[in-house]
């Protein structure tokens, strides 16, 4: 096991090293015990049922039977103290591991989950975190324990008989042998069969989550197709484990089985002078056996602990790089937004110098509405992404009331912009709780952002009004009426700089003008932004800016546009129109 891998680990049993250490204490305690026990009936044997008597000074069978009784019940009561401390000690460090890969997954910034699958990101998440259930809760204190156990064990055998004990040891090497060649595949067959399981994950989380795509091209029997063939994947992945399993299995007996026909052997034959009395001869036996379960449970536990720190890297190759959790401490706080926000010769590109903005430059002024134009790919939403800090540029400065952005704390900056994107995401939870999103606002103060959205008649027309609660991404609502919640969700949070993209493409001609008079209302106290491809919708913003390949090459009001007959947004907008007229 390499150093970080086992840094790794330490980083998880560290909190719970006291519960760790008492458990280890009681679980040695019980090895004692077991180790004992057969003690007292190799004593039984030889001292008494041998002789005949039943009582020798003031020792007798029947108190050698109370003390062996009361080991068992006292081994029995700390047994079920370790198993459930163990178990709580499992499920502490689980619940830890989630909560910190969900809180890295809440604190990554855009570009880490722009290059990672959100169906990799769900099984980190569930099922590498219940691989490694078992690990914490079994293996790590019985490790301890079976490691004291064997130690224990040869111990007591070299005392009784070390000749006979040496002999027997010869077998200890061949498990060891076997154990790691077979061990050795074990942990490649493992690594291939996670690769197998995460490629299964990935395809059911995706499905689930794209299936009605799939209804909508018919492609169910193509998916059934490729379930089945990475479900076989899996299955031919997982096959060779248990071969490796039953080989251990076997093995383990087989040794086991040979120890005690040498103990037999070399008592019937006089073996190297070994001359032994019945009892010793038992408690060889059963020492032989004991050393052999510690030594298979370890075994056995190998698959278990190859899974859990294949598990364990990978949740922690994605908890290490630091690099993408955006920083919502740093920076400071504005008394006031006002809402100027400028670019100076901003150059973006989301990789290497495949430049998505090229020197742009423009000036938003306090209250002051604007409209992105242009081409799919010419940088709009790029723009929008920017201003919110969802990437870094490379080049240039993006100015807010004259302070560079990336001086700004994060957590407030986000709070003063609020965004409306074509595509509204919805919880699974009641209309109040996806209006305030945790921010505990008055019922008087919701109602009024739903009144401002137009969304009033809607929701009064739902059994629970407000109450009522979505299904899974809003599935029960109509495009445009998510979209009327996502209105009422951003005025409910007031921010100081409002951007739309493409917002009202969902929602019909008349719920439109009410939203659009609510967003002039809007518009002359706030700095706002739109992405429309409506150009109907943009008529009256103060400027327009077109974009072409990242670059800015027309802005000004809808009237100046429309001076110059040979511009691009002149030629767009009449275009436009006259495809309206058509229609």
């Amino acid at each position: 096991m390499k150093d970080k891998t086992l840094n790794r680990i330490y980083k998880m049993l560290k909190p719970q090293a006291k519960a760790i250490l008492i458990i280890s204490i009681l679980a040695i305690i019980i090895n004692v015990g077991e180790v004992v026990k057969p003690y007292l009936i190799k004593i039984a044997i030889d001292d008494y049922l041998s002789s005949g008597v039943w009582q020798k000074g003031i020792m007798s069978i029947g108190i050698l039977g109370s003390i062996y009784i009361a080991i068992v019940l006292i081994g029995n009561i700390l047994d079920f103290i370790v198993n459930t401390t163990t178990n709580m000690i499992g499920e502490n460090i689980i619940y830890n591991i989630r909560n910190k890969l969900y809180k890295y997954v809440q604190h990554a910034n855009i570009p880490f989950h722009d290059r990672t699958p959100s169906g990799t990101l769900f099984v980190r998440i569930t099922s590498d975190v219940e691989d490694i259930t078992n690990f914490f809760k079994d293996v790590i204190t019985s490790f301890i324990k079976d490691i004291f156990m064997i130690i224990a064990l040869t111990v007591m055998m070299l005392s009784l008989d070390y000749k006979l004990a040496l002999i027997c040891f010869i077998i200890v090497p061949l498990v060891i042998i076997t154990s790691v060649i077979i061990n050795k595949f074990a942990r490649a067959i493992q690594e291939y069969s996670k690769k197998a399981k995460t490629k299964l994950n990935i395809f059911l989380a995706e499905s689930i989550y794209g299936v009605k795509i799939i209804k909508i091209f018919n492609r169910q029997y193509e998916k059934e197709k490729e379930c089945s063939k990475l479900c076989n994947d899996f299955y031919k992945s997982r096959m060779p484990t248990s071969y490796t399993e039953g080989l251990l299995v076997a093995f383990m007996l087989i040794f086991e089985n040979l120890g005690v026909s040498i103990i037999v052997w070399c008592c019937a034959n006089n073996l190297f002078n070994i001359n032994l009395d019945v009892g010793v001869i038992y408690i060889f036996i059963t020492y032989l056996k004991q050393i052999f379960e510690p030594i298979q449970r370890i075994v056995e536990n190998l698959e278990t602990i190859q899974e859990a720190i294949v598990s364990i890297n990978k949740i922690y190759d994605i908890l290490d790089h630091k690099e993408y959790l955006e920083d919502f401490e740093k920076g400071y706080e504005l008394e006031n937004i006002k809402g100027k926000i400028e670019f100076k010769n901003v150059w973006f590109a989301y990789e290497k110098e495949n430049w998505v903005l090229k020197d742009v430059s423009f000036t938003i002024e306090p209250g002051q509405s604007i409209a992105l134009v242009g081409r799919t790919g010419s940088g709009k939403t790029t723009i929008i992404n920017l201003i919110n800090r969802f990437y870094e540029i490379q080049r240039g400065e993006i100015l807010l009331d004259g302070i560079n952005i990336k001086d700004i704390n994060l957590h407030f900056l986000r709070k003063k912009i609020g965004i409306i994107l074509q595509d509204p995401f919805i919880f699974a939870k009641t209309i109040k709780e996806n209006i305030e999103l945790n921010e505990n606002l008055s019922d008087n103060s919701i109602w009024e952002t739903i009144r401002l959205s137009s969304a009033e008649d809607f929701i009064n027309s739902l059994p629970n009004g407000i109450d009522e609660i979505a299904y899974e991404r809003g599935s029960s609502f109509s495009a445009g009426q998510k979209q009327l919640l996502a209105f009422a969700r951003i005025f409910a949070h007031d921010p100081s700089i409002f951007i739309l993209d493409e917002a009202t493409a969902n929602i019909d001609t008349k719920t439109e003008e009410l939203i659009q008079e609510s967003i002039d209302k809007i518009s002359k106290e706030k700095t706002s932004i739109f992405i429309a491809h409506r150009l109907s919708t943009i008529i009256n913003v103060d400027k327009i800016i077109v974009l072409s390949n990242g670059e800015i090459i027309e802005q000004g009001s809808h009237t100046e546009l429309m001076k110059n007959e040979d511009g691009y947004y002149s030629k767009l907008y009449n275009a436009y129109y006259t495809n309206l007229v058509t229609e």
